[in-house]
C-alpha cells in the first residue's frame, strides 16, 4: 500500500499547500511589499531553516501520537493503517481486511454505520465517550479522506482516551442521583402518608417529582380536619430545589398544621406563616393557598400568598376561577393578606395545584390555567380519577422538568340512604329564661327523630344544654343552636355575638359556675371554639357514632 498517497490527501493538505505557494515572496519583490527587505534578509540569512509539514515523515508522526488512529478506505472500509496506540489498545489488525471482520471493536461500538455516513456525506462526525469492551472510554472522530486518483475515498478514525473524564462524570452523576434520591425521600416523608378523610368531602392528591435530571422541589399539600365538620386544605410550593427546599417545605407544613389548630381565618394563618417563612430563610420564599371548607355554609373560604388560583367546577360543569384576593408569596413581609370565598355546594369539585402542572417554557401561564380549566370541565369520576386525568391532560410524564402536586376535593351530592345519614337542624335562640328549656326540648326531639340510641341521645341533649347555658351567661345575641349528623359523628354547635373564647378551667368546690365546658369536654369526643367571620364565636363538640347506627 502506498501510504504516502493517502497521507498527502488528508483534508486541507492540498489547500494549505496551495496557499503557501500563493504567498511565497519572490526574490525580486522583496522590499516593495508589506515585509521590509532588511527583515526578509534577516529571515533568510540568520534564521535556521525549519522543515515544512509536508516534509515530515507522516507515518512516524502518527505512530507516536498517543491517540488511536486508523485509516480505512473503500465502501467496505478496508484497513489501510493503524498506529501503534491503536495496536496497543486492540491488538494487531491485518492491513487490507474489511473493518467488519478486522475491526470488531468498531462494530461493537456501532461505528460502522457512522463510517458509511462519513464516506457518503464527506463530512466529519464525532461520537463522545463510547466505552470499549476493555473498559476504556474513547471519543471517536471520523474524518473523510479524499483520494482523487482513486474512485474510492477513505475515512480517518481518530480516538482520544477520555476514560478519566468519563469516570469523573459518572461519579458526579452518581453523586447527583444520590442527592436527588435523598431529597425525594425527604420530600415524600414530609408529605402526608395518608390523607385525612373528612365526613363531608372526598379527597385525593398526587405528587410527582421532576425527572431524573431535575432536582426535587418543595411542593407540598395537606388536609387537616378542624372539628365541628370543618376541613382545612393547603397546597404550597417552596422556591428552589434540593434538600434545602424540601426541608423548608417540611417546616412550613408543620407550622400550617399547628396554626390550623387555632382555627383562625385563612388570611390570619397566612399572616403567621409569612413571618415564620422570613425567620426560616430570608432568601427563600414560598407560595401557598390555605382554604377552609364549612359544610354548613356550602363555601370554600381561602387566602392565597402568590399561589395559582383555585379552580371549582359546579354540578352543572361550569368552572369558576378564584383569582382574588391574592397577596405576595410568603417570606416577603409587609403585606396584609385577605380572605375570599368561592361556592362549593353539593356536586362541586375543587382543584388546588402547583405551577408544575400548568407552567411551560413555551406557553403563557394563563394559557396553561385555561387548558387545565377545560380539562376539569370534562373530568368526572372519583377524586383520584379526576386527579389522574388532569395530570395526563397536562402532559406530565416521568421526565417532566418540574415537580407537580395536585389536590382534588369533591363535595358529593348525597341522595337516598346517604342523605339520611347527613342531616342538619338549627334553632334561633332569642334569649331569656325560656331559651335553655327550648334548646333542650329541640335537641331531644331532633336526636329522637334521628333514631340515636338512648345513651347518645342523652349525652347530646346534655351537651346542647351546657353550651346554650354558657352562651346565655357569657355571650350576646344573636344566638343559634345547630345540630348536625354525618355517617360518623354528631356535632353540637352554639354561636353567639360575643368574640370571647371560652376555656376549660378547674372549678373550685365553692364555685357556682365554670363547670359547663369541663362537663362538655368530659362527655364529648372532642370540643373547640373559634371566632366567626362576621364577629362573635362558635363553640362546638363532637360525639363519635356507633359504626352501624341507622
Amino acid at each position: 500500500m502506498n501510504f504516502t498517497r493517502w497521507s498527502a490527501r488528508l483534508p486541507g493538505t492540498q489547500r494549505r499547500a496551495a496557499a503557501r505557494a500563493e504567498h511565497t515572496v519572490s526574490p525580486d519583490r522583496r522590499g516593495d511589499g508589506s515585509v521590509p527587505a532588511a527583515r526578509g534578509e534577516q529571515l533568510t540569512d540568520d534564521m535556521p531553516r525549519v522543515p515544512a509539514v509536508d516534509e515530515l515523515p507522516v507515518r512516524d508522526v502518527l505512530d507516536r501520537v498517543p491517540a488511536l488512529v486508523a485509516l480505512v478506505h473503500g465502501p467496505d472500509h478496508r484497513i489501510a493503517y493503524v498506529n501503534d496506540a491503536y495496536t496497543a489498545a486492540f491488538g494487531v489488525r491485518p492491513v487490507g481486511e474489511p473493518a467488519r471482520e478486522a475491526l470488531p471493536e468498531l462494530d461493537e461500538l456501532g461505528l460502522l454505520p457512522l463510517l458509511d455516513q462519513v464516506l457518503r456525506s464527506s463530512k466529519s462526525r464525532t461520537v463522545k465517550s463510547r466505552k470499549t469492551p476493555g473498559g476504556r472510554s474513547y471519543t471517536f472522530t471520523c474524518t473523510p479522506v479524499d483520494a482523487s486518483d482513486d474512485k474510492d475515498g477513505g475515512v480517518l478514525v481518530f480516538a482520544v482516551d477520555v476514560t478519566d473524564h468519563a469516570e469523573a462524570a459518572e461519579r458526579l452523576r452518581a453523586s447527583e442521583r444520590g442527592q436527588r434520591e435523598t431529597a425525594v425521600t425527604l420530600q415524600r416523608s414530609l408529605l402526608p402518608q395518608e390523607l385525612e378523610e373528612p365526613d363531608d368531602l372526598r379527597i385525593a392528591a398526587t405528587y410527582q417529582p421532576g425527572g431524573t435530571e431535575a432536582a426535587v422541589g418543595g411542593d407540598w399539600y395537606d388536609v387537616i380536619t378542624l372539628g365541628g365538620g370543618r376541613t382545612a386544605l393547603v397546597i404550597g410550593d417552596v422556591m428552589g430545589r434540593g434538600v434545602r427546599a424540601a426541608a423548608v417545605m417540611g417546616q412550613l407544613r408543620t407550622a400550617v398544621r399547628a396554626y390550623a389548630r387555632l382555627d383562625l381565618p385563612p388570611h390570619e394563618v397566612l399572616q403567621l406563616l409569612d413571618g415564620l417563612a422570613a425567620e426560616i430563610d430570608a432568601n427563600q420564599i414560598a407560595t401557598c393557598v390555605y382554604a377552609v371548607h364549612d359544610p354548613n355554609e356550602g363555601r370554600l373560604m381561602y387566602a392565597s400568598a402568590g399561589h395559582l388560583p383555585i379552580l371549582v367546577r359546579d354540578d352543572s360543569g361550569i368552572v369558576l376561577r378564584a383569582d382574588e384576593p391574592t397577596g405576595p408569596p410568603l417570606g416577603t413581609g409587609g403585606w396584609m393578606h385577605a380572605s375570599g370565598s368561592v361556592p362549593l355546594g353539593p356536586g362541586s369539585t375543587a382543584v388546588l395545584y402547583t405551577d408544575g402542572l400548568v407552567e411551560r417554557r413555551d406557553q403563557d401561564l394563563d394559557e396553561g390555567i385555561a387548558a387545565l380549566s377545560r380539562a376539569l370541565a370534562g373530568a368526572t369520576g372519583t377524586p383520584q380519577v379526576v386527579c389522574d386525568r388532569l395530570v395526563r391532560s397536562a402532559g406530565v410524564t416521568a421526565d417532566h422538568d418540574d415537580d407537580v402536586a395536585v389536590l382534588v376535593l369533591q363535595h358529593p351530592a348525597r341522595t337516598g340512604h346517604d342523605s339520611d345519614l347527613f342531616r342538619n337542624a338549627a334553632l334561633e335562640l332569642l334569649g331569656g329564661v325560656e331559651a335553655a328549656p327550648r334548646a333542650r326540648a329541640f335537641a331531644s326531639g331532633v336526636l329522637t327523630s334521628w333514631r340515636f340510641p338512648t345513651e347518645l341521645h342523652d349525652l347530646g341533649v346534655l351537651a346542647a344544654s351546657e353550651l346554650v347555658a354558657n352562651s346565655l351567661q357569657h355571650g350576646t345575641p344573636p344566638m343559634r343552636l345547630r345540630l348536625r349528623r354525618t355517617d360518623r359523628r354528631l356535632i353540637v354547635e352554639v354561636t353567639d355575638g360575643d368574640d370571647h373564647l371560652p376555656r376549660r378551667r378547674r372549678a373550685e368546690p365553692a364555685d357556682e359556675a365554670g363547670r359547663g365546658i369541663a362537663i362538655v369536654a368530659t362527655i364529648a369526643s372532642s370540643w373547640g371554639s373559634r371566632r366567626t367571620p362576621g364577629g362573635g364565636k362558635a363553640v362546638w363538640c363532637e360525639f363519635a357514632l356507633p359504626r352501624r347506627t341507622a
